[in-house]
Order: C-alpha cells, then structure tokens, then sequence
C-alpha cells in the first residue's frame, strides 16, 4: 500500500536490543490508519503503544507496559478505510481503522462494494469513537450550506477513503453531484493548503474532532464549519441507517464559536479472520486494560470517548473470535 510511513514516536529501536530475549519471541503487529493530519493517526499511535510489550519489557504488574507479551505494534499513515480494508484482505496489513459502514459495505458487497468481491474474512476487534462529518469552508466563499457548494471549489478527500464515500452520500442528499462543483480529491492537509492560497473554497473531512489540519488552518485563516442535517436532507439518514445525529461543539475551531449540526460514524478497528485467536483476545484485552484507559484519556481528545461500554455499537460485521471471547469474559456480550 502507497504511503505507508512508521508513526513518529513510537520506540522501536529500544526493543531491538532489550534484555537477553531472543528475536524468536518478538512478533509484530501493524494497524493501518489514515493521513497524519486527520484522527485515525495518533489514536492508532496511542493504541499501538498501548498493545505493545517488547521482548525484555517489565511485566504490567511491575509498572510495565500491560501489552501482549513480545509483540511490537506500529501504526502506519494510510489512505484510510477503504485502502485499509484492502491491504487487510491482501494480508498486507494485520489490521486497520475504518468508518463503520464502509466496514459493513466491504463484508455484505453492497453499497460501494456492490459488484466486487464481498470481504468475508473481515472480522472486528473494537468500535472506537464517533467520527464527525466535516464540511470547512472559507468564511469568505459565501458557503452556508452544502447546497452552496454548486459552482465551487471543492475537496472531497482522496480516492479510497472512507470521506469521499459520504461527501458523495451528503451531496447526493442535498440534490448535488459532482458535475455540479469543481471536484478535487485531496487529503485534509493538502486541501487546508489550497484553502490558505485561495484556490479551494472548501473540503470534506470525516473524523473525530478536533482534526489537527483543520485546527491548524482555523489558526490562521478565517473559515466556518458548514451545517449538515437529516432534517434538510432527509433521504441521507432513511437510506443510511449507520449515519447519528452529531454537533461539533463551538470553540473546538478557532474562530468558530457557535455549535454546528452534522453527522457522524463509528471508526471502527478490525482485523482479518486469519489472525489467531489467541493474538487478538490478548489485543483485545491489553485495549481495555485501566493503564490503557489512562493513555487514552491523556493522549487525545477522542481518547476519552473509546469506551468498552461502546466497544460493540454499531459493529456492522463479525467479531473476531479473539475479541468476542474477551467480550464474553467481561460480561459485555451475552451467550
């Protein structure tokens, strides 16, 4: 898969000359996510390190790390769902973050997968966060609503993303198609780039807020976060059950103080069938471990939202063997 790179931060390079362990007991664990600028990136650096346990670390009840014993996680920027979900039925990937109803297209061949061959080996280990449906426009592009974006400059993410599926879907609903805008496909940064030189109006992003390519535009340029609601387009939410109400909170965007209606979906982290039980049951367990709670709440914003009190909403495809006996053991899935 194109532009894979190594998550910044993550401290590989202690693990290779830990202790007297061998490299027998060092197994790695990849999580494909999305471009550095969006959420899917430092959510799965935090998860990365969370599940990790490197030959000749300290046991969790010592102050270690409460890790998978001997595994080295890492997470890789991506092109997000859509390639994710690829590179996992390649098995060039061990797993991946997606937006639940591409997770569910993929699996059931229906929607954007009607036509190709249905993923049935995908297989989930969590439901993380919300992921908010952002529509940023320039505040000086006369851009009120989505039905304002005829004529205009706009981004709709890049081909094989999770984003340029429902900016489609938000067009769709409000009576628009692509031929009715100038259409570019680009990832949030290089489309915030464009905006800070005047040649785009506005783009879509999906994903939890508040999105470091969006914040940092905001600092220094003037744009607004554009409505987007079933009640003005009603046929996005009776024909996309997986779509929930969502408000971007006023102030999480410099300049934006009021509260913006819009829309959300699950990112969802999973896996392929083919991995062992045994491997995702210990992942699944190190993800609900309290010293990870303590990385999450600490380390991101939408950190605080991945609950195991969620960790089964809207999960649109299997569990993997290995987290569903976790979720039984817990008590948080029923016989």
């Amino acid at each position: 898969m194109k532009h894979l790179t190594l998550l910044a931060g993550m401290a590989v390079a202690a693990t290779l000359t830990a202790g007297s362990a061998s490299a027998q007991d060092m197994s790695f664990f990849r999580i494909g996510t999305g471009g550095t600028a969006g959420t899917y990136y430092p959510i799965g650096g935090l998860l990365a390190n969370a599940i990790s346990s490197p030959p000749g670390s300290r046991a969790c009840d010592e102050g270690g790390s409460c890790g998978v014993p001997g595994l080295v996680a890492s997470a890789l920027s991506a092109n997000g769902s859509v390639a994710n979900i690829n590179a996992i039925a390649g098995g060039s990937l061990e797993s991946g973050f997606s937006q639940s109803d591409v997770a569910t297209w993929a699996y059931t061949g229906t929607g954007i997968w009607e036509g190709k061959e249905p993923v049935e080996s995908l297989r989930a280990i969590a439901n993380l966060y919300p992921e908010s449906i952002h529509l940023i426009a320039r505040a000086d592009a006369g851009i009120a609503g989505v039905a304002d974006l005829k004529g205009k400059r706009v981004s709709m993410d890049e081909p094989g993303s999770g984003t340029l599926v429902d900016a489609r879907i938000i067009l769709d609903g409000y009576g628009l198609t692509e031929d009715d805008i100038e259409a570019e496909f680009l990832k949030p940064d290089q489309a915030a780039d464009r905006m800070r030189d005047g040649a785009m109006d506005a783009f879509f992003f999906v994903g939890g807020y508040p999105a470091g390519a969006i914040a940092e535009l905001a600092s220094q340029h003037d744009v607004t976060v554009v409505p987007i609601s079933c009640d003005e387009a009603p046929m996005i939410c009776e024909n996309f059950a997986y779509f929930s109400n969502d408000t971007i909170p006023g102030g999480t965007y410099e300049g934006v103080a009021d509260d913006t209606e819009t829309l959300s979906v699950g990112a969802q982290w999973i896996t392929s069938a083919d991995q062992p039980e045994e491997l995702i049951y210990g992942i699944t367990k190190a993800l609900w471990n309290e010293n990870t709670r303590k990385q999450l709440d600490a380390g991101h914003s939408k950190g605080k939202m991945i609950t195991a009190d969620t960790a089964l909403d809207g999960v649109g495809i299997p569990l993997h063997p290995g987290a569903e006996r976790f979720y039984r053991e817990a008590g948080l899935l029923s016989e």
